[in-house]
């Protein structure tokens, strides 16, 4: 992925996009959606949030353990 293509979804997407809570999913019809999996378990977190994700307290960036 090239650098310009990377900053360009992180406008679109925002923390969702390398968060180890995170999951993208596509529709039947090629819609994008990233769920949260934290809201099965903490209701302060959006199911499928709005885009782009600025501040999350749940964040917690792919490469770093859980």
């Amino acid at each position: 992925m090239t650098e310009d293509h990377e900053e360009s979804l992180r406008k679109r997407i925002g923390l969702c996009l390398d968060c180890q809570h995170s999951r993208q999913i596509e529709s039947d019809r090629g819609a994008e959606f990233y769920m949260c999996r934290l809201s099965a378990s903490d209701p302060r977190f959006p199911k499928y949030p709005a885009l782009p994700v600025i501040f999350c307290a749940g964040y917690l960036p792919t490469n770093v353990p859980c």
